[in-house]
């Protein structure tokens, strides 16, 4: 069963990538050619007042029109698979232990939990911004920073699962759900005030297009979590159904 259900759940990752990616072409990369145009106006400026020294221009490695066609298509399926797999397994692991609850109600409830916990969360620490803006040689630190927002995040809300499911057997359902909303708020509050700040955006960077872009990327991990969530759901049910 487990087997059957990854491979539905890498599936369901790929269509749900696909969606997003036509999701980010009309949404976010109009944002991202404007954030680079703004950096290229910027290094052109750069370049004038260093005219009398030859600095030579950078090669560009991958052309904008594959970043935005092949290359984005390829990485966000690429991602969606793997979310995909690792969202069948937590599916897998979770199904009837947490009370009588049908796959499909189960798998929306964690792709809900899903886009709290690894996208919308980490963002209040660390707003998404256009590749272009950014320091590059802290791109690593900035890389590894988010990852641990995440990481945190996913640790507090496996704590707030935890001690939620303490509070439900002496307290009741109801409550024990609002204890460990508490629990994961007051959580996710203290690890991202240990984690450093990081604000790079230049003072003149147009506030319209880093508020579009920030807008396109937390929809796409809506637009991607919520077909996980129904279209994982649908498949597992009719798996599920077979095996009983």
């Amino acid at each position: 069963m487990s087997r059957s259900l990854l491979i539905r759940g890498m599936i369901a990752g790929i269509i749900a990538a696909v969606l997003v990616a036509l999701f980010a072409r009309a949404f976010a990369e109009p944002s991202i050619d404007l954030a680079i145009g703004f950096e290229t106006a910027h290094e052109h400026m750069a370049h004038a007042d260093m005219a009398s020294m030859s600095v030579p221009e950078e090669a560009e490695l991958v052309s904008r029109a594959t970043q935005k066609g092949l290359g984005l298509l390829t990485a966000i399926t690429l991602y969606g698979a793997a979310v995909g797999g690792i969202f069948s397994l937590v599916f897998a692991a979770a199904y009837g232990r947490i009370g009588m609850i049908g796959p499909r109600t189960l798998s929306l409830l964690l792709a809900i939990a899903a886009f709290f916990a690894v996208a919308l969360v980490p963002a209040l620490k660390y707003p998404p911004t256009p590749p272009a803006v950014g320091l590059h040689e802290t791109v690593g630190f900035r890389t590894a920073a988010f990852f641990a927002a995440i990481g945190l995040s996913l640790a507090a809300l496996a704590i707030a699962f935890s001690l939620g499911r303490g509070l439900a057997e002496k307290f009741g359902g109801f409550n024990g759900s609002i204890g460990a909303v508490v629990i994961y708020i007051v959580t996710v509050f203290i690890a991202q005030a240990v984690l450093p700040e990081i604000n790079e955006v230049p003072n003149d960077f147009p506030a319209t297009v880093l508020w579009d872009f920030r807008v396109a990327s937390i929809a796409m991990q809506g637009v991607l979590w919520s077909i996980i969530g129904v279209g994982f759901g649908m498949m597992a049910e009719s798996v599920l159904r077979k095996e009983q």
